[in-house]
């Protein structure tokens, strides 16, 4: 993992610029960040994500059991 420190209005450049992604505001212990990249490129939050993925897991196991 890359850890990097960056203050509000500062950017990270992933991919050639292709994906953005800026510090928006730090209030106490959150942080808002701003992303900018492509449509076809999903972004989600951890929780969102895992619950994609676990209902994902769930209809491929109930695909495999037919």
């Amino acid at each position: 993992m890359l850890v990097l420190t960056r203050s509000v209005g500062e950017r990270l450049f992933i991919q050639d610029g292709l994906i953005k992604i800026q510090v928006l505001e730090v209030k106490g212990n959150q942080v808002r960040i701003g992303i900018e990249a492509p449509k076809e490129i999903a972004i989600h939050r951890e929780e969102v994500f895992d619950r994609i993925k676990s209902e994902s897991n769930a209809v491929q196991n109930k695909e495999e059991a037919a």
